[in-house]
């Protein structure tokens, strides 16, 4: 296979050394000559890119050229693919994205309720200039966009550039749920073939089979009923509040036993639980800062310092590996199953057309090619509906600078519903935002 060269944007972000790995040990199936490095922030890039450094010379020897920079024309030119994971405002705005509505007595989250309409707000402006920036100088590169909220950067994408069919948006959350899955059955994670519908971080399994086509879905959901869930991936499997997070799944599939939830949708079902737990001086953004940031930073100092990885255990993380199979069934055409996004248009018969959906696609060298879903039983098709209308309502604000639409979607957002307190958070989350949301009118 010919060797391709690769923009990873975001090249200071704590996952990136991952990311890294995950690259060596795919190397065969995706392989490159050159890696590059692109962030705006030049001191939380090359902690990181110093160790990949390290680590590149002493596991990939064969490729040709590694480098980081500010730059643009250096990053994005002669690129077959770009990975894309952006924060705009960085742990300091997502720290706020949180606390804010904590202190309003909702859920403060990354991605879901008003956090994560704070947080898409802030990243759809810099999603455009991205894409702007990297067609200026690599036209045809696969774009692979996970950045958060995925859901609301994926429809301003797609408003922005309808006719660009080399953006990919993909979300990783899917594949650490089988993950778990898959360890439950003692089986690897590569041998599920999913049956998906939804929104992303919105969504239900509804069948597991494994590749002879066998239904495993049951067998999943009785071990996860009479027994325990709990995330495996090594990124996330001794973090406390993940594994709150798929206990949780456990009590949705309690609940309401017809599919395997999305692990996120503990957020929308049970959000006056979660908030009662949350506190604005403990924030998710707060343990990363003090967990994952900080651990991160101290393993890349040691890499650096000794010039070596032989006394470190690094692996490669299912995050990693699921986004280099994708972009490679894109770059060489193996037209693999994959859960992404992709504009409906009757896949899920009975949801509008314009959602953003999340269903499992072949992924060619044409794009995706998703498999028809049909029609989705009335339950979950509501529930879909309402959080489509929350996300379209955001986007359309970012374009119209609207504040109305803004409250309009805080009010639908089942995180919150009471409009004077979808209010009251707005106007806190507008004074915290002014320098990075359009002046709304």
């Amino acid at each position: 296979m010919q060797r391709k060269n690769l923009v990873i944007v975001g090249g200071g972000s704590t996952y990136t050394l991952g990311m890294i790995m995950s690259l060596i040990e795919e190397k065969e199936h995706f392989p490159l000559k050159k890696i590059t490095f692109y962030d705006i922030n030049a001191t939380r890039q090359e902690i990181i890119a110093k160790a990949a450094k390290v680590l590149l010379k002493e596991h990939y020897p064969e490729l040709e050229s590694f480098s980081y920079t500010t730059d643009k024309a250096t990053a994005f030119s002669d690129m077959d693919a770009a990975f894309v994971q952006i924060r705009t405002g960085g742990l300091a705005m997502r720290e706020l994205d949180e606390q804010i509505p904590i202190q309003h007595g909702v859920i403060g989250q990354e991605t879901c309720g008003a956090g994560g309409m704070a947080y898409g707000l802030r990243s759809i402006k810099d999603m455009i200039e991205l894409v702007h920036d990297i067609r200026q100088y690599s036209r045809d590169a696969w774009i692979l966009n996970y950045t958060n909220p995925a859901a609301i950067v994926g429809l301003a994408l797609k408003r922005e550039f309808p006719e660009d069919k080399r953006i990919l948006n993909i979300c990783d959350m899917p594949i650490a749920i089988m993950k778990s899955y898959a360890d439950l059955l003692e089986k690897d994670v590569w041998e599920l073939v999913p049956e998906y519908f939804g929104l992303n971080h919105f969504g239900w399994f509804s069948k597991i089979l494994d590749k002879q086509g066998h239904d495993l879905t049951d067998d999943i959901k009785n071990k996860i009923i009479n027994g325990d869930f709990l995330p495996t991936d090594k990124e996330i499997a001794h973090d406390e509040s993940w594994i709150q997070t798929f206990r949780k799944a456990r009590q949705m599939l309690v609940d309401f036993p017809e599919f395997l939830p999305n692990t996120y949708l503990q957020y929308y079902l049970y959000p006056d639980d979660l908030a009662k737990k949350e506190s604005p001086d403990n924030t998710r953004a707060r343990q990363v800062i003090n967990g994952r940031e900080k651990r991160v930073h101290e393993l890349c100092d040691h890499i650096i310092s000794q010039q070596t990885t032989h006394d470190i255990n690094i692996e490669a993380d299912i995050h990693g590996v699921y986004m280099i199979r994708a972009a490679a069934s894109l770059v060489f055409n193996w037209k693999e199953t994959f859960v992404v996004m992709v504009e409906n248009n009757g896949i899920i018969s009975n949801l509008p057309d314009d959602a953003l959906v999340e269903v499992p696609a072949l992924l060619t060298s044409h794009g995706p090619k998703a498999f028809s879903v049909g029609e989705i039983p009335t339950f979950y098709k509501g529930l879909i509906e309402s959080q489509h209308a929350y996300e379209k309502l955001v986007v359309e604000a970012y374009y119209e600078n609207s504040y109305n639409k803004l409250l309009q979607a805080l009010t639908l957002n089942r995180t919150i519903v009471h409009a004077p307190k979808a209010k009251g958070i707005l106007d806190d989350l507008i004074d915290t935002n002014k320098d990075y949301w359009p002046e709304l009118n």
